[in-house]
């Protein structure tokens, strides 16, 4: 007696153990992909690359006007006073120190906005493959950058139809 519930012991850990492995669903998308898809991400990059020219001209004009008084402050070296000169030399030392400052100032600008504006696609995005998981009773779902053989389901084109992307 003592064996048999033993044997029906094992045999119902196995049963259970074996239903439990075949519930699991496990698929995979390729977020970035589908980041890129998104029609937000598209409008977000064509702002960022709106303010980065922006800035770039900003800063070209800035480099220009410098490199300008730098010509026109060697030209006159010879005509100035040590005083002078030195002077001249601290200034523009401050200038390309102010120039090097907006420039980082800048590129710290640009990433906030991306990261601010990225951060509700990445919550629809994260959102959408959670309902088609959900929806298609996926237990797990991996990005597909991080796996190494893809044979499960692919989620990208139902998660592009929940999102309305073609």
């Amino acid at each position: 007696m003592k064996q048999f519930r033993t044997l029906l012991l094992i045999a119902i850990i196995t049963l259970g153990f074996n239903s439990a492995q075949a519930q699991t669903k496990v698929g995979h998308i390729s977020t970035d992909l589908l980041l890129s898809l998104m029609p937000e991400t598209k409008a977000l990059n064509a702002d960022l690359e709106k303010l980065s020219k922006t800035y770039e001209t900003e800063l070209k004009s800035e480099n220009d006007k410098l490199a300008a008084k730098l010509k026109k402050y060697e030209a006159e070296v010879k005509t100035q006073t040590a005083e002078v000169n030195q002077q001249r030399q601290a200034e523009v030392q401050q200038d390309q120190q102010k120039l090097y400052q907006s420039s980082q100032i800048a590129q710290e600008d640009i990433r906030k906005k991306r990261d601010e504006k990225l951060k509700p696609i990445l919550e629809k995005a994260r959102k959408a493959i959670e309902d088609v998981a959900k929806d298609q009773g996926f237990t797990y779902v991996l990005d597909a950058a991080s796996i190494i053989v893809a044979n499960g389901t692919d989620l990208l084109p139902a998660v592009k139809t929940k999102l309305g992307i073609q």
